[in-house]
């Protein structure tokens, strides 16, 4: 039995009369025989509503005369408004267009047959067929219906799920592992036997061992896996493909792993995941770092083109301690965060172009941006779109992109892609790569795990993927919109406090028709969506608060919005009283919305393509009651009742009001941001490659100490902060003086935890005294020091 939705969009419904009406409910009845829901639309704007909520539609009867929807119509009508809705959002959907019909005579009449010729040469390419309901048999035309719909359903499934749901459909016997059998051993203790009622027989029955040899192996990607990693590679404009278990995290390393190798040198974004420097110690490379700019919010900004350029890496590799050490004076490999944490993405062609002299292979670490080839707005913005049609020229790098599948994509936790556009000046044999694959992945991979991948690719390819992508940016922008226009409102009622909550974003946009600067509240919604000049990072410009940037190097991914409280600006000047976003957010928390990430005045908002405008209504909702309890001056045991009785010696008596002007005044006179900033500008210095460290860190020849003990000392292990979950000291590094950069911060960070405590930061690589609750840091035991890697006595 067939299953999926039809949609029947024509002006006599299923509960109308007259012959019409009487033979499409016979229609119906024959298509929901045969295992097909039937999903009535009597008009255009019905229709389009069932196409934008039924992803299961399998085929479509539309009427030619459909009635349009309401308001201001186009020349062909509600038909035309259909198919063309159609078109945009699927592809190949069985389309059956259903013919006007003469129902005196019981057949078309000369005038439905001029109104046939007279259709524009447009519908035959997204129809597949015409029917005239009172000419053939009910039986007769569903069954044609059905038949298209169960061709459309099995060619719509990409080719890995196919294979997986076919083996599965053959219901075999399993002799291999994994032991539960296809849940069978789960069935045998009352855990098992609840944990297989909680997820179901069909997750058990397609986990999987290796030795299942029609459905292909990861490792030597061939039969319906290799199918499905080719297939995304098409998807994605790679030429090759690979699908990672254990996220992009392993995507990284991996990369890194064949891209560099000991003592030779590579370039790197410190604004960077760690994951990126877990592959510098895995390899042996020796990092020179380079340094993006900061705002007033303390957000990590793009790296300026000018610290990218042949002339300045060249420099920055000649003073580079580490660099004399090294086995040439030039990078091997490039790795750049694409889009960065914020929602800041690259030209992604300008940066390979400037980066081409330096190094002849280029990492875009895209974990947050697998999306940006499927929509117009992210054209020219992904690793994948550099390649011999925009940068045709023999210095052009191998690109590799890693890309997190299941963050913004519709795919299970710890799937990824690694994509790669080999250069002739750094070629890429797939054996070799596959040797570092190997290394890194699994010989036990979760089946369904590598199935989502495939349908992530399958849900992006042709016009749905820009459907999707459209959904998710439109209601980023109404959103954005919503806050601003709700703070402007407030500000101009009078009857209240006029603060409300910000939205990073520029407050004008520049009329691509004009040149015209507009308020960004008079800007069309459609335009923001679809001009990606609404979003550039322009040079100077107040918003961002970036430094050395130039005109379209960089752009606001309008889907990551980030919202700004009262207390800073993006320029970094303070006022008298403010709202730390981390009381925000545990407000938020107590609402059951948990925000992507929390910095001292700003927190991030995902608009995935899972969100709703009843899902950001919500948030609306609770920014709107969090203003008036701090207007009111509520208690805070009303406000955040678990904080309080979690700490009643710190926060009894207070309201949310003091609270945040107790959190507001420690950060400004700690200037906890200007430290922060200071720290990731004023690099530590290097004094050792990162591996060298790590082999120590395993022999025991490292040990923890307090800040206090720090001073002069080289740090053994990574330390990041989150906010921002950037590493402000890696392996090999010198941790300064007591008064540097890096212990001023750090010692910052440390007293705001004990002052407000439930508000700590997550801080990797710190550990906390049991007794004092200090800060302590793996730092390389003294006598083991050296100046480049050896050990001394």
């Amino acid at each position: 039995m067939s299953t999926g939705t039809i949609l029947m969009a024509a002006r006599e419904t299923n509960a109308g009369g007259g012959a019409v009406a009487e033979q499409l409910r016979r229609i119906a009845k024959e298509l929901e025989e045969r295992g097909l829901h039937v999903r009535w639309a009597a008009d255009a704007r019905d229709a389009q509503a069932v196409l934008r909520t039924e992803a299961g539609l399998a085929g479509a009867l539309v009427a030619w005369d459909l009635n349009p929807r309401p308001g201001p119509a186009g020349a062909e009508g509600g038909g035309a408004e259909v198919l063309s809705a159609i078109g945009r959002r699927f592809t190949d959907l069985p389309v059956f267009l259903l013919m006007p019909q003469d129902t005196e005579t019981g057949g078309t009449g000369s005038d439905t047959d001029g109104d046939f010729e007279q259709l524009p040469l447009w519908v035959a390419e997204v129809v597949c067929g015409y029917v005239w309901p009172l000419e053939d048999t009910a039986a007769f035309i569903a069954g044609r219906v059905a038949g298209a719909a169960r061709q459309y359903q099995d060619g719509v499934l990409p080719p890995f799920f196919k294979a997986l749901r076919r083996f599965d459909d053959a219901h075999q016997y399993s002799w291999h592992t994994p032991a539960h059998a296809g849940g069978v051993a789960f069935l045998k203790s009352a855990a098992g036997r609840a944990f297989f009622d909680y997820y179901g027989e069909r997750l058990f029955r397609t986990d999987l061992s290796i030795s299942v040899g029609e459905l292909g192996s990861l490792f030597e990607h061939n039969g319906p896996i290799g199918e499905a990693e080719r297939n995304a590679a098409r998807v994605f404009g790679a030429e090759r493909t690979y699908f990672v278990l254990h996220g992009d995290s392993t995507a990284d390393r991996m990369v890194g792993h064949f891209s560099v190798m000991r003592d030779e040198i590579a370039l790197v974004d410190r604004n960077c995941h760690k994951s990126v420097l877990h592959g510098l110690v895995i390899s042996g490379a020796r990092p020179v770092y380079l340094v993006p700019t900061r705002n007033g919010y303390g957000l990590a900004g793009p790296l300026p083109p000018a610290r990218t350029d042949g002339d300045a890496v060249r420099a920055r590799i000649a003073g580079h301690p580490l660099a004399a050490g090294a086995l040439t004076p030039e990078a091997q490999y490039a790795v750049v965060t694409n889009s960065t944490y914020d929602g800041l993405c690259y030209d992604t062609v300008q940066v390979a172009r400037t980066l081409a002299p330096s190094t002849p292979r280029l990492h875009f670490d895209e974990a947050w941006f697998a999306y940006a080839r499927f929509h117009p707005l992210y054209q020219g913005r992904y690793g994948m779109a550099v390649g011999p049609d925009t940068f045709d020229d023999p210095a052009r790098p191998t690109v590799f992109a890693t890309q997190s599948t299941h963050k913004l994509l519709a795919a299970l936790s710890q799937t990824a892609m690694v994509h790669i556009k080999p250069s002739p000046r750094a070629p890429v044999a797939h054996e070799r790569f596959n040797e570092a694959f190997m290394m890194h992945g699994t010989t036990s991979p979760l089946y369904p795990a590598i199935a989502s991948l495939d349908i992530a690719t399958a849900m992006m390819d042709g016009p749905q993927g820009r459907a999707l992508l459209d959904e998710a940016i439109t209601e980023a922008i109404r959103f954005r919109r919503a806050v601003v226009r709700t703070g402007r409102r407030i500000a101009g009622a009078g009857d209240r406090p006029g603060w409300f909550f910000g939205v990073w974003q520029p407050d004008t946009v520049t009329d691509p028709a004009t040149g015209e600067r507009i308020d960004f509240l008079d800007v069309p919604p459609s335009l923001l969506a679809e001009e990606p000049r609404c979003w550039h990072l322009e040079p100077g410009a107040d918003w961002h608060g970036f430094e050395g940037l130039t005109e379209g190097y960089c752009m606001l991914d309008p889907v990551k919005v980030t919202l700004t409280c009262p207390g800073v600006t993006a320029a970094g000047e303070t006022a008298p009283w403010g709202i730390p976003a981390r009381v925000l957010t545990a407000y938020l928390a107590g609402r059951g919305i948990v925000v992507e990430k929390t910095d001292s005045y700003s927190t991030l908002i995902l608009f995935s393509m899972g969100i709703t405008k009843g899902k950001w209504g919500t948030l609306m909702d609770a920014l709107m009651d969090f203003k008036a309890l701090y207007d009111d001056d509520t208690p805070l045991d009303q406000v955040l009742p678990g904080l309080v009785h979690a700490h009643p010696h710190r926060y009894t008596g207070l309201t949310l009001k003091q609270l945040c002007q107790d959190m507001h005044e420690h950060l400004t006179e700690a200037d906890l941001i200007d430290a922060l900033d200071t720290a990731f500008r004023e690099l530590p210095e290097p004094v050792t490659p990162p591996q060298h460290c790590y082999q120590r860190l395993i022999r025991g020849g490292t040990e923890r100490v307090t800040l206090a003990e720090a001073a002069g000392r080289v740090a053994a292990a990574m330390v990041t902060v989150t906010p921002p979950g950037i590493p402000v000291l890696m392996p090999g590094e010198a941790i300064g003086t007591a008064d540097g950069p890096l212990l001023r911060y750090l010692t910052a960070l440390e007293a705001f935890d004990r002052a407000f405590p439930g508000f700590h930061s997550e801080t990797h690589g710190v550990t906390l005294a049991p007794t004092t609750g200090d800060y302590l840091i793996e730092c390389v035991i003294p006598q083991q020091e050296d100046t480049d890697g050896e050990e001394t006595a």
